[in-house]
């Protein structure tokens, strides 16, 4: 592990987290919970197994996660994040917040997975109806289904089908996204190959918190 060799916390910090895929381990630990070396992998498309390898090694090494056996009959290591590693979480988060605006532009060879869409929608989102009835959107994008629903006035997201969805959108994940955030009107997100069933009304209701600002050109 290379070092900054600078007495500085930021420079510190980046000593252990700051390496090429590093975080990004630790994004898939805090989504997705205690995964084996194979869920990691999945999650990181592009990574070389050696370097997966060695970046666990360095974050074991540095308190950032541990490694135990799975109780039968799974019978294989899992990662988890150690209590020093659950404390990135707000990090995590505020670069998802920072990042939402350069996700506008989606390149060709962007990979796409389910759960990392999921955890922005459900950061960013918001009911602006709580008093109301629950309700269930689908979203079908990316690798699996994602449902969020609004419940006592937070919003919640999960992968997989809902059973009776209030409303559906279907498409490419860049114009969905847009939609769910306030960036595009439905017409252009339909547009953009995007199909919507369901009362459009619930697209007011469950709204970006603030809508994100496009990224200086």
């Amino acid at each position: 592990m290379r070092s900054y060799d600078e007495y500085c916390a930021i420079a510190k910090s980046l000593d252990v987290v700051g390496d090429r895929w590093t975080l990004l381990i630790v994004r898939e630990l805090a989504l997705r919970g205690a995964c084996r070396y194979t869920d990691v992998r999945n999650g990181l498309p592009g990574i070389a197994s050696n370097l997966l390898a060695e970046r666990l090694r360095e974050l074991e090494h540095a308190g950032v996660i541990v490694r135990e056996d799975a109780p039968p009959p799974i019978a294989t290591a899992l990662f988890r994040l150690t209590p020093r590693g659950e404390q990135l979480r707000p990090v995590l988060e505020d670069l998802t917040r920072w990042g939402i605006p350069l996700m506008t532009e989606q390149n060709a060879g962007d990979a796409v997975r389910s759960h990392w869409l999921a955890s922005a929608v459900e950061l960013m989102l918001t009911d602006r109806q709580p008093d109301a009835s629950p309700v269930t959107v689908e979203l079908q994008t990316g690798d699996q289904p994602i449902v969020i629903e609004t419940h006592d006035g937070a919003i919640r997201t999960r992968l997989g089908p809902a059973e009776n969805p209030d409303a559906t959108l279907a498409g490419p994940p860049r114009p969905i996204l847009g939609l769910m955030l306030g960036l595009l009107e439905l017409a252009h997100a339909e547009a953009s190959g995007v199909s919507y069933q369901g009362d459009p009304s619930i697209l007011d209701r469950i709204g970006a918190r603030t809508v994100p600002g496009a990224p200086p050109s």
